[in-house]
């Protein structure tokens, strides 16, 4: 029998190290006391129970030694991927990294030179242009479409404006910040230009799991042809709110593509965190599976929420979100700057959100909102931008 989750439990989080909480008013000026943060993408929710029983093992074994014998998490994770997205994943094709924004970085350093360009479509997730960049490597913008609220792809745009020094494109499905789920035309939209410029594709999917009901996620590794250039990443830590342990999944099929990238793990001298796989492999279970079912279900519910009290003020607009649990709102339509309608949010709404033109083109306009926080947070969060921006009701 399924047992209910509250995710209504409102658990404090001040004071714990919590970069969402402890860093609010350091980065946006909001006191934690006083402020709903609602910017890092992690969920003010406690892990399946599974999860919680399986470091309570470990402390009441009380040994911490280096992890042997991944062969269950590995297997863990291909029953995962069979059941949950009907994708057949080798175990030898399972690398472990400290999280996607770490296998990003890997992706980059094993397939690409200093000087090369790595494509985004964007806006997109702020951390890749980050690590791009930080490698020595050129972040190459391409601008997805804004058509009426709905993000699309313009492949006759961005063959015209490749240069042939580009050797690898991210791709982030679902999409963050959009909340879009990519159809199988447009993923093999994608593919396609991948293979006409002879670029690595680098697939993050750490939200796949996270897909509002109506949506369907398909894996990019089920588009076909696209083998011998793709490198899958998936992750428990969006899933199950556990990006502390820092674990992902970093999945290649292709026999080339892997050697190098085992290379550059080799060199790096890098191994897993045992608190991470034991997580990872008690989250992915029947257990965690029922979890996840009743999260999304909640999740919508707070989607429903926000969109219709943030779609009622005039000049506000939430993007349609099919998956994640992070909102895209944008402002252009109240005509303001975006220096005011932050100001607005952050400093009478006391709202801590990320900031649109991290994201990379495309997103001057915007704001990030959490949803993943008890609904009364979110039925309060609504209630405080309608009075902030009450003027142009």
């Amino acid at each position: 029998m399924t047992t209910p989750i509250n995710f209504d439990e409102d658990i404090n989080r001040i004071g714990t190290h919590s970069v969402k909480w402890d860093m609010m008013e350091k980065i946006y000026g909001v006191p934690a006391d006083q402020g709903i943060s609602m910017w890092v993408a992690d969920m003010d929710f406690r892990p399946p129970a599974a999860v919680q029983k399986a470091l309570q093992g470990m402390l009441d074994h009380g040994i911490y030694g280096y992890y042997g014998d991944d062969a269950s998490y590995k297997d863990a994770i291909r029953w995962w991927m069979k059941t949950r997205h009907d994708w057949e994943v080798d175990a030898g094709a399972i690398f472990t990294t400290h999280g996607l924004v770490h296998g990003t970085a890997m992706c980059v350093d094993a397939y690409t030179q200093p000087g090369d360009g790595v494509v985004l479509f964007t806006p997109v997730y702020h951390a890749f242009a980050r690590v791009i960049s930080a490698a020595g490597r050129e972040v190459v913008e391409m601008p997805l479409v804004n058509n009426d609220g709905r993000y699309e792809y313009d492949f006759d745009a961005y063959d015209a404006a490749m240069t042939g020094k580009e050797k690898m494109v991210i791709l982030c499905s679902p999409h963050n910040p959009g909340g879009r789920v990519w159809t199988r035309e447009e993923l093999e939209g994608v593919a396609a230009f991948a293979k006409r410029h002879d670029l690595v594709l680098v697939s993050d999917e750490i939200h796949h799991d996270l897909v509002m009901p109506g949506s369907t996620h398909i894996p990019m590794a089920k588009i076909p042809g696209i083998e011998d250039r793709l490198v899958m990443m998936t992750a428990t830590t969006k899933t199950f709110n556990m990006a502390g342990s820092h674990v992902g999944n970093v999945i290649i099929h292709d026999e080339g593509l892997r050697a190098k990238f085992a290379g550059r793990m080799a060199a790096m001298g890098i191994s897993a965190n045992s608190f991470g796989l034991f997580m990872a492999e008690a989250a992915y279970s029947p257990d965690g599976a029922d979890w996840v079912d009743q999260l999304v279900a909640y999740l919508d519910g707070n989607r429903r929420l926000f969109d219709e009290g943030i779609n009622a003020i005039p000049g506000l607009s939430s993007m349609g979100l099919q998956a994640t649990y992070l909102a895209w709102v944008d402002f252009a339509g109240t005509g303001m700057g975006r220096e005011e309608f932050t100001k607005r949010t952050e400093q009478e709404a006391r709202i801590a959100a990320n900031h649109g033109p991290t994201f990379g083109l495309g997103g001057d306009s915007f704001l990030r909102f959490n949803l993943a926080t008890p609904r009364a947070r979110v039925a309060q969060a609504v209630e405080r931008m309608q009075a902030a921006f009450g003027d142009l009701q």
